[in-house]
């Protein structure tokens, strides 16, 4: 069977090991220290990050959930390690759609994802289980969508950003998109009607400022 790196020793990468498995390969995990290699009680085999360099002819990608984490990973080995996509074959897309996410690199889109058209997305991002990102949409490097949000039509999500489970980002406009700006997190259940600064927290319906 064909063997895959997943950066990460928690949750995220087991997440991402599942949709590894269901396309056929094995997933090897990397643990950034030995603390995490021994805490892991998962199926699957366990490297420390120093040792990675013996892998190299594997493809990876990076199942850790925090943005600022999977961004310095990538930073950090993205000249000598290839990086590749993980899209669980039940994730949906509309026409052509499919075809510009396999110019990305680094993607986790994970089961039950639905993409319609002309959404433009970056590298390094998460798409969790369930979520939607409608038409003419921008979803920048390293942003996180958690499961179950929806993000409506014509919205831009700047580099790092995280949407929160079961929020809804509301519908921008063809001319000017709605926008969630760079390292914002959006909170869980949260209704987001106008753009978001950069670095703040948001939550509520409607979200508001709360940090």
């Amino acid at each position: 069977m064909r063997k895959i790196g997943i950066f990460g020793a928690s949750g995220m990468a087991r997440e991402a090991g599942d949709i590894a498995w269901a396309l056929g390969f094995e997933p090897l995990y990397i643990a950034g220290n030995k603390a995490e290699q021994r805490a892991w009680s998962y199926p699957g085999t366990v490297i420390l990050e120093e040792n990675v360099e013996q892998f190299s002819t594997l493809p990876f990608v990076i199942g850790i959930g925090e943005n600022s984490i999977r961004r310095k990973v990538a930073e950090r080995f993205s000249s000598h390690l290839q990086f590749t996509n993980l899209i669980h074959p039940s994730a949906t897309f509309g026409r052509d759609q499919r075809e510009r996410l396999e110019r990305c690199q680094g993607l986790i889109i994970a089961a039950g994802v639905r993409l319609t058209s002309s959404i433009e997305v970056g590298n390094f991002a998460i798409l969790n289980q369930n979520v939607t990102v409608a038409h003419d949409c921008v979803v920048e490097d390293y942003v996180h969508i958690a499961p179950g949000a929806n993000v409506s039509g014509n919205v831009r999500l700047r580099e790092g950003c995280w949407v929160g489970a079961g929020a809804v980002i509301n519908q921008g406009g063809s001319d000017k998109k709605l926008t969630v700006n760079n390292w914002a997190l959006v909170g869980s259940g949260a209704v987001v009607v106008r753009d978001c600064e950069p670095n703040v927290v948001y939550a509520g319906v409607p979200a508001k400022r709360i940090k």
